[in-house]
């Protein structure tokens, strides 16, 4: 019985040491430290750089010339395509011509009437003034038929002068096209009545080789533009670059043409005309553009690549990466676009590598792993940059 006790006593010691040692919870392991985030980076590029200041204005014409009824009747025919190019004196409408033809013939009639009349008159003062002279009649009969003389001479001046009127109406039945251009739309078609009480627009003729393109220009560009262009810069008023509505470049440059006498008052802009040889009529009036003028050429400009600079509130940032591979965020200026790199004007130095994708994974003072981006841009660094914001110099 002594026996058996000890042996279930071992047992319950046994069993109770078995459940300590499944219950004992191990010791966790270390966590490894976690990877620092990759990032690419560029290093700054160093440029000259062409800076202009872009001008959004509309093309006109060069001569843009209104074709007007000049007298009332039908019109009978139009004698052009529109939307075609005409030359100058190229027939583009008739006017029903029967009314100015009647007109013409009555002011002849009254022509040769005037004109017998004045011959009457002087026959009766050559056949007046011997007898006068003899005192076969009196002197007040001569002075009537030298007055009536006159009345018949100015009658004939007068009956002249509407002969050569209703010519020259009857000749504004043709209307001819005054200069080579673009002819535009019709305005009005062949039945309808025009010249009655108004000279009735018919269309517009529009020069466009070359074509003028106009545009605003503040007073602070235009004093930069002037001072640019003084002296050896002469050359800036010439190859002008002209950007079209699709964003392509017009494949001629131009030059500045005229400028405004004046800033106009209600917009706080001096107007500027281009002028651009437009041989193949790519460019229409109206259209939309932008005229870039050559201001300055920066010397060994600092650019990074625009996806690398942060914008936040008008504060720009990018993130420099050391030999370490230690991020530092620094606050930066910035100066002009060109093309996809960004001209800085402070915060970078050459030789500085900036992160240009991963800066939402990093922070000031963070290790990265830093790997080289593909270049971006570096090729174009100077096919020109945009106008630079307000208050950059």
């Amino acid at each position: 019985m002594a026996i058996d006790a000890r042996r279930t006593m071992l047992a319950a010691v046994s069993m109770a040491a078995v459940l300590a040692a499944a219950c004992e919870k191990k010791p966790a392991a270390t966590a490894a430290p976690a990877p620092p985030p990759e990032v690419y980076v560029a290093d700054v590029v160093t440029k000259d750089v062409p800076v202009y200041v872009e001008l959004v204005g509309q093309a006109v014409g060069y001569q843009d010339v209104e074709i007007r009824a000049r007298v009332e009747g039908f019109l009978e025919t139009m004698k052009f395509q529109e939307g075609s190019f005409v030359r100058k004196g190229d027939l583009l409408y008739e006017i029903d011509r029967k009314p100015l033809e009647a007109g013409l013939a009555a002011a002849k009639a009254d022509q040769a009437a005037a004109q017998a009349r004045l011959e009457k008159a002087n026959n009766d003062v050559t056949r007046y003034r011997p007898l006068e002279a003899k005192q076969a009649v009196s002197k007040q009969e001569l002075d009537n038929a030298l007055a009536a003389q006159d009345a018949a001479t100015a009658q004939v001046e007068a009956a002249k002068a509407a002969v050569e009127k209703a010519t020259l109406d009857l000749s504004y039945t043709r209307v001819t096209a005054p200069i080579d251009g673009l002819a535009g739309t019709t305005l009005v078609k062949p039945g309808n009545l025009v010249g009655r009480g108004q000279n009735t627009l018919l269309t517009t003729i529009s020069q466009i080789n070359p074509i003028l393109f106009r545009a605003g220009v503040t007073e602070a560009d235009y004093l930069r533009i002037v001072r640019n262009s003084a002296g050896a810069r002469a050359g800036a008023r010439s190859g002008i670059q002209l950007t079209l509505a699709d964003g392509t470049v017009f494949p001629r440059t131009g030059t500045v043409s005229t400028v405004d006498r004046a800033v106009d008052p209600n917009t706080g802009t001096l107007g500027v005309q281009f002028e651009f040889p437009n041989p193949g009529q790519l460019l229409r009036p109206g259209q939309f553009g932008r005229a870039r003028v050559l201001l300055d050429t920066k010397a060994k400009a600092l650019l990074v690549p625009q996806r690398a600079v942060q914008e936040l509130q008008n504060l720009h940032s990018v993130g420099i990466v050391d030999a370490e591979n230690k991020v530092t965020i620094r606050n930066v200026k910035v100066g002009p676009r060109v093309d996809a790199l960004w001209v800085i004007e402070e915060g970078v130095k050459p030789g500085d590598r900036v992160v240009v994708e991963g800066m939402q994974r990093i922070q000031d003072g963070m290790m990265v792993a830093a790997t080289v981006a593909p270049p971006e841009g570096a090729a174009t660094a100077t096919a020109g940059a945009t106008q630079p914001k307000a208050g950059e110099k």
